[in-house]
């Protein structure tokens, strides 16, 4: 317990720095085309952590992370956790909190910041279900009426989706491993600057992985932390949901068509969404669809309201959100017209659990582009290029209704006549730690981007970041607008 007292001034570390116009300059665009060949002909199949996956013999391997030096490092942190029996130190939880009926803990829920809440918003908001004898079937309930949330959102680290880019794979996989953490423990502080952390956050019955970025390089991680640690709890994923939504939404008699990923840098670089709709429509049977994908560095943090990214403040590249879609748009589109491909885009998926927040303007974006007229000549080059009936694939829908079969297939779903250990929900955010020197802290308090991605893996007792309760006044006013606005549900617990 000592160790978690004791102040320790966080220096800056020794990798090279890097630039904050680097950062938001970067940008990736990945395209994949599939042809319909027979699937007889190239099915094979390859033994991955145990499970049998069916993939096209062409493609690599369907894995949503790779191993990388960092491993040791990683296998530290899980065994990390475990080091504290009583959940004191950073980092860890008590595991005989696992024992037992788990019913009535409340469900985890975390992501880089408050993107994640467009998926409890479509959580809350299920009613996809009969309560009673469980079928799908909606009742004019909804569907986890009863159930309790705990929210992290891990403000002070975010944009996950840069990590990969900056060469810091290992150490956005860490950031994962302890969202994990935190979720299963009951470690948190009152504010940023209370002298000793408190103990009173319950555990969770269930963790859904509301970040795609966190998804792509992290759910395997987690599984198999969970796995090692024995303890009887599930976690759910954003990617895979997303590549269902597109195998439902393809027919086995549609003509080719291609499918659009906008996510975050991390996220395409990872190539998660092309590898899972692969395999789902693979093992379907139907026809494989060209995949692209566009990365945005600065959209997510846009939308967060971080001043690095936000017109107005300080950094001279900064935009409003507005020209980050537009840009996005452009350039995806544009690299799909280059590309020589006939067929258009018919879906979107959004693959950054932030942009659902700006799903209208992502459609305005598309429609304007498609009817630009730039050549003045009555032919929009675009506009072969964009379907005019263009649709939008949230995964957070199909998280929901997920999330909801799995409670009730562990017998973890709370009855009608039970109530959870939870009063109310519980939001959380990641502030940095006032033990950060001055100089590592931008005006507003923020960590630099330089001090961000220049720290290395495995210092597990260092907490240059703490975890405090969410309050509505501690978001930019951009945030708490669109939270207001577009997700009523979680407003509601929110600003209770």
């Amino acid at each position: 317990m000592q160790q978690c007292l004791q102040r320790k001034v966080i220096h800056p570390p020794t990798a090279e720095p890097i630039s904050t116009q680097k950062a938001i300059s970067a940008s990736t665009m990945n395209i994949r085309f599939r042809k319909p060949d027979s699937l007889a002909a190239h099915l094979v199949v390859t033994v991955a952590s145990g499970l049998a996956v069916f993939v096209f013999a062409q493609l690599p391997a369907i894995t949503l992370q790779a191993e990388s030096p960092g491993v040791s490092h990683l296998q530290k942190t899980v065994s990390h956790a475990m080091e504290s029996p009583m959940g004191e130190a950073p980092f860890s939880f008590n595991k005989s909190d696992y024992q037992g009926d788990l019913t009535k803990l409340p469900i985890g829920v975390f992501d880089s910041g408050i993107g994640g809440l467009t998926v409890l918003e479509a959580i809350l908001s299920l009613d996809a279900f009969n309560n009673d004898n469980l079928r799908p079937e909606s009742d004019g309930r909804l569907d986890f009426a009863n159930e309790r949330f705990i929210y992290l959102g891990d403000q002070a680290n975010m944009p996950y989706g840069n990590y990969a880019a900056r060469g810091k794979e290992d150490y956005l996989r860490e950031l994962i491993l302890k969202d994990t953490i935190f979720l299963l423990g009951k470690r948190t502080f009152e504010s940023s600057t209370a002298t000793k952390p408190r103990f009173d956050k319950p555990p969770v019955k269930a963790i859904v992985i509301a970040c795609n970025t966190a998804t792509a390089y992290g759910l395997e991680d987690v599984r198999q932390a969970i796995q090692k640690w024995d303890i009887p709890v599930f976690v759910v994923g954003v990617v895979e949901a997303g590549a269902r939504g597109v195998n439902e939404l393809i027919s086995p008699t549609d003509a080719p068509a291609t499918i659009a990923i906008m996510a975050t840098v991390g996220t395409c670089a990872s190539n998660a969404y092309p590898k899972a709709i692969d395999r789902v429509t693979g093992l379907a049977g139907k026809r494989i669809p060209t995949v692209i994908q566009q990365g945005s560095v600065a959209l997510a943090g846009a939308i967060e309201g971080d001043p690095a990214f936000v017109k107005g403040s300080q950094e001279s590249n900064a935009a409003t959100i507005a020209d980050y879609i537009q840009n996005d748009v452009k350039s995806l589109v544009e690299t799909h017209r280059q590309s020589g491909a006939k067929e258009p885009i018919k879906m979107v998926v959004l693959g950054c659990t932030h942009f659902p927040l700006v799903e209208e303007e992502i459609l305005k974006a598309f429609d304007t582009l498609r009817n630009a007229d730039s050549n003045n000549d009555g032919n929009p080059p675009y506009q072969q290029f964009v379907s005019e009936h263009l649709q939008v694939i949230d995964p957070a829908k199909l998280v929901a209704k997920e999330l909801f079969r799995r409670l009730a297939t562990d017998r973890l779903r709370l009855a009608s006549t039970q109530s959870s250990i939870l009063q109310d929900d519980a939001f959380y955010m990641s502030v940095p730690s006032p033990d950060v020197a001055a100089s590592l802290k931008t005006a507003n308090g923020d960590l630099t981007v330089e001090y961000k991605y220049g720290r290395e893996i495995g210092n597990l007792n260092l907490e240059d970041t703490r975890v405090v309760p969410m309050r509505v006044e501690m978001l930019p006013e951009s945030s708490r607008k669109l939270i207001q606005n577009r997700l009523p549900q979680v407003w509601k617990r929110l600003a209770k």
